[in-house]
């Protein structure tokens, strides 16, 4: 049966149109009559639903809750201090444990299918996963792991990954994880602020063909992690090797049997996950997300806006270091199976992850639009040597995902096919724009806006902008759940308010520069802050800084974004010491520093010697001014700089031409 009306690749048309039958056959429809019956408020498409949900945002979101069978107590309340962002609380006498809510299952029907570089994959049941969370629960408790402690995870997109995650929450304990690609001061910005109990790392990993040794920083980084009482070696290179003062995670788990396991169900906006911000503009800001808020959203978000269903293959290509990691596994919570892949997506060749989802019966394929991009360029025309005939959804999120990469992916990949561009952050743990399957696919636009999500685009004035009439901030005004709980390490709440909510009285300003179409979508046209976002991974200039500021010939430093081939590029502009020459040696140990010091993707394209870095008056440097400069955009506030001559220097540069 075929999902769609396929229309021509124009821009009048849309791209991908979903057949009555098809939209019958939905969670969304299946939601619509949920709602019409318990409230007899009907709706005629997408549009009147979401109008519903954010004008009734008390009834929509508890709709929600019972809709998707949370397990779990709502208390007396959905929703106090509507009024007030920050300060919103959903559900503030409710309790939940977000663990319970994905080990629901208990059969032989496979949870998590996992693939690793060199082509091993490991099955494991829902059974069988929910008998793993037991024992690392148990584990974990036995160390004095409880609620509010935190669980540290350096590791691969893995099958222990997820059980150790929610082993964690299971004991109302918060779970953090970076992947093993950051470095050893990366790791430290992060798990060091937030002093985690235990400390589960792995020995190795495998990328690109090459096995890398992560010991070596497990060594350098555990030791300076104050109350650190437990670090647990997971053998994934299966060598046994370990550290002195580890303990490998066999030897960890050896003294239990599985058993039921009793959830810790804690208040509704407890917190579940720390996560961390790009660090911009120093070390990295510790988001915190709740137990409940997570779990809501992204149900909705599965369910309905992504059409995940019972039974169904969810895959996106991620590591443990962003968020998509973290919404990948809630698939779990809707009872689908979760496919694991770690590794290159392009090793041996660009098949390995088509090989690995349509071998198992993929429904939904996310990833980010680097790599689509990277696919188009390698002309890989996937529909003609793989069976996708059970893929109904395709994700794409990390960067705006272009006008001819749609017309790519209905091209190449699949003509009969639900593709969403998708947007959010870390700072939501999920998303405020994304696909759903009742409105048509147009090219280079992202579907709409998420159910419950009160979205804007404001003027330099605060005032909404109409469709098609400009772009500007993207606002959300009316509060949702899944907002972070606090930051860490923010007693009076000073750093949470100054990230959202200083532009705006009780509106959450996102920093996205966004455009909102005629046909009800978005288009984003990037960020309205210095971060940058190669490959559709947000990282910070301050994560570069600091490993730069090691190279002694250096005397400073200043990082941007160029919007480059569909994508963003790394800049780095450096000033040097008097005699010395930026030739190809210094280039190489700039990068490596980086590269080591911090990840592969701080990485810069380019390193470009200036002789001047333009600052304000209180000596901070102006990455946005540069970037705009770069791009042949105005700069705001030139009086502002103490030296404005020196953004000249930064004007048609030959070398950022190519």
């Amino acid at each position: 049966m075929m999902q769609a009306q396929v229309q021509s690749m124009t821009n009048e048309q849309p791209l991908w149109t979903p057949t009555q039958e098809f939209i019958s056959q939905t969670n969304m429809a299946a939601f619509m009559d949920f709602v019409k019956n318990k409230t007899g408020q009907s709706f005629d498409d997408y549009n009147s639903l979401w109008n519903w949900s954010v004008d009734n945002t008390e009834t929509f979101w508890d709709m929600i809750w019972d809709f998707c069978g949370v397990i779990g107590d709502k208390g007396d309340t959905i929703l106090a201090d509507a009024d007030k962002m920050p300060g919103a609380k959903f559900y503030p006498n409710g309790r939940v444990n977000f663990a319970e809510n994905l080990l629901r299952r208990r059969d032989d029907a496979p949870a998590i299918i996992f693939r690793t570089e060199t082509g091993d994959e490991t099955t494991y049941s829902f059974k069988e996963l929910y008998d793993q969370v037991s024992l690392w629960s148990q584990a974990l408790a036995a160390e004095g792991v409880g609620e509010g402690d935190r669980v540290a995870g350096y590791l691969p997109n893995m099958p222990e990954t997820i059980i150790a995650m929610l082993a964690t929450a299971s004991l109302g304990a918060i779970w953090s994880s970076a992947s093993p690609d950051f470095g050893a001061q990366g790791l430290l910005d992060r798990f060091g602020q937030i002093e985690p109990t235990v400390f589960i790392a792995v020995n190795g990993y495998y990328y690109n063909g090459k096995t890398l040794d992560c010991l070596p920083k497990v060594k350098e980084v555990a030791p300076q992690l104050k109350g650190l009482k437990k670090t647990v070696i997971i053998d994934f290179l299966g060598t046994g090797a370990k550290e002195e003062n580890t303990v490998l995670a066999s030897e960890f788990l050896s003294a239990f049997t599985p058993k039921d396991i009793a959830f810790n169900r804690v208040e509704f906006n407890a917190p579940l996950f720390i996560m961390f911000s790009s660090g911009t503009t120093g070390v990295p800001k510790c988001i915190v997300h709740g137990h409940g808020g997570t779990l809501l959203q992204h149900l909705k978000e599965h369910k309905l806006q992504s059409d995940v269903r019972r039974d169904d293959k969810v895959f996106y290509f991620t590591t443990c270091g962003w968020m998509m990691w973290n919404w990948l596994v809630s698939a779990l919570a809707s009872e689908a199976t979760v496919l694991l892949y770690d590794g290159s997506p392009f090793y041996p060749d660009g098949d390995v992850l088509w090989d690995f989802t349509t071998k198992h019966g993929c429904t939904l394929f996310g990833t980010s639009a680097k790599y689509i991009d990277a696919m188009k360029n390698a002309d890989l025309r996937i529909k003609d040597t793989h069976d996708l005939s059970a893929m109904r959804t395709m994700t794409s999120t990390g960067s705006p995902l272009v006008h001819e990469s749609f017309d790519y992916v209905y091209d190449a990949i699949k003509s009969d096919l639900h593709l969403a561009s998708i947007s959010g952050g870390t700072d939501i743990v999920s998303c405020f724009m994304l696909g759903n399957p009742l409105s048509p696919v147009w090219r280079g636009e992202i579907q709409g806006a998420g159910l419950g999500m009160a979205l804007e685009a404001f003027d330099d004035n605060g005032k909404p902008i109409p469709a098609g009439a400009g772009s500007g901030e993207l606002v959300c005004t009316k509060p949702f759940p899944c907002m972070p709980v606090m930051f860490w390490n923010d007693e009076d709440g000073s750093k949470y308010k100054a990230a959202y909510f200083e532009d705006y009285e009780n509106i959450w300003c996102h920093g996205d520069w966004i455009e909102r179409t005629e046909h009800g979508g978005f288009i984003i046209h990037g960020r309205s802050d210095a971060t940058l976002n190669p490959g559709g991974v947000r990282i910070g200039t301050a994560e570069i800084y600091r490993q730069v500021e090691k190279i002694e010939e250096v005397t400073e430093s200043m990082a941007v974004g160029q919007d480059w081939d569909g994508d963003v590029r790394v800049i780095l502009f450096v000033t040097l010491r008097a005699g010395t020459v930026l030739d190809e040696d210094l280039i190489k140990r700039i990068k490596t520093e980086i590269r080591m010091g911090a990840s592969p993707r701080h990485m810069p394209a380019k390193v470009i010697q200036v002789t001047d870095i333009p600052r304000t008056k209180s000596n901070k440097i102006v990455e946005l001014a540069v970037r705009n400069i770069i791009h042949g955009r105005p700069v705001k506030n030139v009086e502002a700089l103490a030296n404005p001559e020196a953004l000249e220097l930064y004007r048609d540069l030959p070398d950022l031409k190519s």
